[in-house]
């Protein structure tokens, strides 16, 4: 048993293809596959059941699975601290990142620590915030910046960086306007009854945080578009689309109109978030630099 096979195997489970795990950890299909069936071999138990369109684990690889993750995370930590014993901090980190992220703070931080620390290697992975903190919990990601709303899943610790109320985004002359005759200061959830809604994608603090606002009054969550993107939806808003429900700070640099929402109670934000308990050098100086990017004094 080899630990690139426990490595590829876990992937697997993580991407949910051999193609996707494959992509991530820049091998090809076929070694993938035969390293793991290998590991088969070895075990004598076939831990994934591939008769389906989709893989999933047989009984065997079920109970694998857990011991093959702490092997690798095990690994993992004897690989930092022995790092910690050289002249420079290094080490390989996994950072995730919510879709579409170009948040300039975040991208300045990243790219001052491979400048500044050429001892790291930094490998990045975009996704909806939901899946971020289960790729985190299972060691797949050492950290992520993600949006979410409410609590984050049990076994991470969050630093919050950014809690705003979601608002509305229209152009100019729209109906809800606050230039138009209705000369509006501020919205309520009801009024967007009638408008097509635009909204980010399940998964993400946003629409988290639109839907549970609407739930709490008692009213029916309707997204007519979503997508991964804000800046898709602010184009499409652009062209009359609809009203886009975002956060406030996605209002900078539109030739939209922003019209507050008086009832949405619960809000977006945006954090990064580690398992608990992590202190790796390499994984610590990125968190400490992307927060202090973040949260400028």
């Amino acid at each position: 048993m080899e630990i690139h096979q426990l490595r590829y195997f876990a992937a697997i489970m993580d991407e949910g293809t051999f193609t996707a795990a494959a992509q991530r950890l820049h091998v090809s299909q076929s070694g993938i596959s035969t390293q793991v069936a290998k590991l088969e071999a070895e075990l004598g138990q076939q831990l994934l059941d591939r008769s389906g369109r989709q893989i999933r684990l047989t009984p065997a690889g079920e109970a694998v699975l857990p011991l093959a993750k702490n092997a690798l995370a095990t690994l993992e930590a004897i690989q930092h601290t022995a790092a910690e014993f050289g002249n420079a901090v290094r080490g390989r980190i996994r950072l995730g990142m919510i879709m579409g992220c170009s948040i300039p703070p975040f991208l300045d931080a990243v790219a001052d620590l491979g400048r500044t620390h050429p001892g790291i290697e930094l490998s990045l992975h975009e996704d909806h915030s939901d899946e971020l903190q289960t790729r985190v919990l299972s060691s797949s990601l050492d950290l992520a910046l993600i949006g979410y709303a409410g609590d984050v899943a049990p076994g991470l610790e969050v630093s919050v960086v950014l809690d705003e109320p979601v608002t509305t985004l229209v152009p100019v002359g729209h109906p809800l306007d606050v230039g138009h005759p209705l000369d509006r200061a501020e919205l309520r959830l009801a009024d967007l009854r009638g408008h097509k809604i635009l909204c980010l994608s399940p998964g993400t603090g946003i629409r988290s945080a639109y839907e549970d606002s609407c739930r709490r009054i008692g009213l029916d969550p309707r997204v007519d578009i979503d997508a991964s993107s804000p800046a898709t939806l602010l184009h499409l808003a652009e062209r009359g689309a609809g009203v886009a429900v975002l956060s406030s700070s996605s209002t900078q640099g539109t030739g939209l109109r922003s019209i507050p929402l008086a009832d949405a109670a619960t809000h977006a934000r945006l954090g990064l978030i580690a398992r608990r308990g992590q202190h790796f050098p390499a994984v610590q100086l990125l968190r400490t630099k992307l927060l202090a990017a973040l949260r400028p004094e």
